[in-house]
């Protein structure tokens, strides 16, 4: 039997309240182990994004969040923000760049990091998600699959330990979809999976957590969770 490991991500009875009174998180605890991709299921306004921006400190509620071992405070933001890759739903809205290989550099050159090491960065970047091929395109011209992998990429590029994903099939085509989940199967991060897309969870998520009503209702596999809430 091999060792436990130490979650990733641990959170411990997290509650959070907006300004106008809404309760949005009621005692949220949470863990995410290394290699582990785990689905956020559940209703909107559940509290599923509420609880994603307290892991990128964009939100500080009350009770405990650590991220590889650390505890996010705003001292930490920084840590937490080189260990965590986050890929939106839109993908215009990470890709800037006039080429592939500038938008996949771009966050190491931010990074202030040696030209030398941007280079095998972006080299990693593409290869990882197999688009080696479009370095020289610009990103605009690509199809919503293209973008997404090349937008992945980039989060690859600064070597991040945990991907948050929010809904990562959204305006993909069928073989698009099968490519990307081939990609995210394939990839040794730990992985949060936002979505409503229930064979998009039964095809990359380890397990899920269902969230309702600001509380983590219930926990265990994609297809029980689905057959326990009638869930669609």
């Amino acid at each position: 039997m091999s060792a436990p490991t130490d979650p990733v991500i641990r959170v411990r009875d997290l509650r959070y309240r907006y300004p106008d009174g809404v309760e949005a998180l009621r005692g949220v605890s949470f863990d995410l182990h290394p290699g582990e991709t785990v689905a956020l299921l559940g209703a909107n306004g559940s509290g599923k994004t509420t609880f994603l921006l307290h892991l990128v400190g964009l939100l500080q509620g009350e009770g405990e969040v650590e991220i590889c071992g650390r505890r996010l405070t705003r001292d930490a933001l920084g840590f937490a923000r080189e260990r965590i890759g986050v890929l939106f739903q839109d993908s215009d809205d990470q890709l800037f760049m006039p080429t592939v290989a500038e938008d996949v550099a771009f966050g190491p050159r931010n990074a202030q990091m040696a030209a030398d090491e941007v280079d095998r960065r972006v080299a990693y970047g593409l290869r990882e998600v197999s688009v080696e091929e479009l370095r020289d395109r610009a990103p605009h011209h690509l199809s919503a699959g293209q973008k997404r992998r090349v937008a992945l990429a980039g989060l690859l590029a600064l070597e991040p330990e945990i991907l948050l994903l929010d809904e990562p099939a959204t305006f993909l085509d069928p073989p698009s979809r099968k490519e990307l989940v081939e990609v995210l199967r394939s990839l040794d991060h730990a992985q949060i999976l936002v979505t409503h897309d229930i064979p998009l969870a039964l095809a990359l998520a380890d397990r899920a957590v269902f969230f309702e009503k600001g509380r983590v209702a219930a926990e265990g596999s994609v297809a029980e969770l689905v057959e326990r809430y009638d869930w669609r």
